[in-house]
């Protein structure tokens, strides 16, 4: 590759790595002041309907995209190329006509089963992004497999914006104009709907000014057929990278049908099993900003992971998948010990009040479990280990299914705490059992795990010796500011603490610190102050 391009698509690579970051920021933060304006019950009503639209966005902007993008690299632009597109496209559009009409169609007995018959028109309105999924996918994708990714950064950046900015509006409407929480939270769907047509229309423009044929994969759209080798490879590598994207979407899905049935069989009036729901889902933003950092690796370490196998590199290989499976598990695990001994002022702060602090500090080590299991589906991803990963999902989905109703109706919502971590530790446990042993070995190898485990005990301890001085100097906290003051202790204590515990340690080898960013220079540095 030569120089130029080779820079132009660093240079996007990085900028849609920052807007994605960005754009999961967003997606967890705006939920705070959502339920501080609308409550417990008003945040319940957004969350019951928000998995419908975040599977849809799954869909048009990682899964499918994903898999044009890599289609569309395979080949060269030739016209036999641009038809199978437009067969494609026809495809997509026709399944995504599908499940917007079952959901709009049979939205009201949708809000049935999710018990809230109340649910129906802002399922309907949740419905119409599914629409969307034709023009995002197929100009997301094609863009991103010409290596044209920063148009792909733009308008991922700008339907947050509008979304979230349409949500808060609404959220603020509930106070001033006297809305009711149902109104909300059609008025945030319809927000989440401007925002997706906004997008389009950026990438559309970008299209036709890459696409100097102007070649519409999008014309034709119910004329094409296409075949079955390409509905196969579609509904498998497509499939893959959609559930595993949306994972926690989907587990939040199956809480949205069961949990406030169950607490209202458990003897909790419809009213207090919905805010019951509502406090339950405040561990969503939590899990999703515990988890940006973690995720994000998987963007540099799959095309890594691939190219080493491409080129039968079987040492680079085994070290980075190795290494990459040591970072998102470190990451993980020190972000669901972290917010567990925070969760009490971080709660406190966030939410006004320390409802559901213990099933939120089960809750959050979700993050842990999410992070490994992506690193572990990521690396089968880039062996092209697309069956037995997809099997492993439909294990912890089906488990899910079984232990929320048993726990929930004995144990309310920590019940459904735990069923989302035995979940998770079905997918992790078929994963690992899927995956070769040299690549397993990573826990094992130079006593990773032990060191692991001292360098969290030591973040555990220094916190708690903090917060134990800080409420025997200062007393209990009354106020949220002084919430605040103590979250971030604890915050800053935590990193420093565990960071310093990964040199001391030697949690990682100097040969991954190396690869590490900043990893080479964080350990001359702390090592010369060990000296002294």
């Amino acid at each position: 590759m030569k120089k130029q391009p080779l820079k132009s698509m660093m240079h996007g690579a990085f900028v849609l790595t920052i807007a994605a970051f960005i754009a999961k920021i967003l997606s967890a933060v705006y939920r705070v002041p959502l339920q501080n304006l609308v409550g417990d019950e008003g945040f319940y009503v957004y969350q019951q309907v928000y998995p419908l639209y975040g599977i849809a966005m799954t869909l048009a902007l990682t899964g499918l995209p994903q898999f044009i993008a890599k289609y569309v690299a395979e080949q060269e632009a030739t016209p036999d190329q641009s038809t199978q597109l437009q067969q494609l496209a026809s495809f997509v559009t026709r399944l995504s006509l599908l499940l917007w009409a079952l959901i709009f169609f049979f939205s009201q007995p949708i809000a049935t089963l999710m018990g809230d018959g109340a649910l129906g028109p802002s399922i309907r309105v949740a419905s119409l992004t599914f629409l969307l999924i034709p023009p995002l996918a197929m100009y997301r994708g094609w863009l991103q497999g010409n290596l044209i990714l920063v148009p792909t950064a733009i308008s991922q950046v700008a339907e947050q914006f509008i979304r979230v900015g349409i949500i808060l509006v609404a959220a603020m409407s509930f106070r001033r104009l006297d809305w009711n929480i149902y109104q909300v939270s059609q008025v945030a769907m319809i927000g989440s709907f401007i925002g997706g047509i906004v997008a389009c229309v950026i990438l559309f423009r970008y299209y036709r000014r890459a696409n100097p044929q102007q070649t519409n994969h999008l014309s034709a759209l119910f004329t094409q057929k296409t075949e079955k080798t390409w509905r196969r490879r579609f509904f498998i590598e497509g499939g893959f990278v959609s559930i595993y994207s949306g994972y926690l979407i989907l587990l939040q899905l199956i809480d949205s049908f069961l949990l406030v049935n169950i607490l209202e069989k458990r003897g909790l009036s419809p009213l207090d099993a919905r805010i019951e729901k509502g406090v339950f889902d405040r561990g969503q933003p939590l899990v999703q900003l515990g988890l940006v950092v973690a995720l994000a690796l998987g963007t540099s370490f799959v095309p890594m992971l691939t190219r080493y196998l491409k080129e039968k590199d079987t040492s680079e290989f085994l070290f980075s998948a190795r290494l990459y499976l040591r970072l998102t598990t470190t990451i993980g695990l020190a972000a669901s010990v972290g917010l567990a001994l925070v969760m009490p002022y971080m709660n406190y702060t966030l939410f006004k009040d320390r409802a559901g602090n213990d099933v939120l500090r089960v809750f959050v080590f979700s993050v842990g479990l999410m992070a490994i299991v992506h690193g572990y589906q990521s690396i089968a991803q880039s062996q092209n280990h697309f069956r037995k990963a997809l099997k492993a999902a439909a294990f912890g989905l089906l488990a899910k299914l079984i232990f929320t109703p048993l726990l929930v109706y004995f144990l309310g919502t920590m019940g459904a705490s735990l069923a989302m971590l035995l979940a998770l530790s079905v997918v992790l446990m078929a994963l690992v059992q899927q995956e070769q042993p040299s690549i397993n070995a990573f826990w094992r190898e130079d006593h990773f795990g032990l060191r692991l485990l001292l360098a969290l005990a030591v973040m555990s301890m220094s916190i708690l010796l903090v917060y134990g001085g800080l409420t025997f100097l200062f007393g209990g906290v009354l106020h949220r500011r002084t919430a605040l003051l103590r979250t971030l202790v604890g915050v800053f204590v935590g990193i420093v603490s565990f960071g310093l515990s990964l040199v001391y340690l030697k949690v990682f080898t100097i040969e991954e610190w190396a690869v590490i960013p900043f990893g080479k220079k964080i350990v001359q540095k702390v090592g010369r102050k060990h000296e002294t």
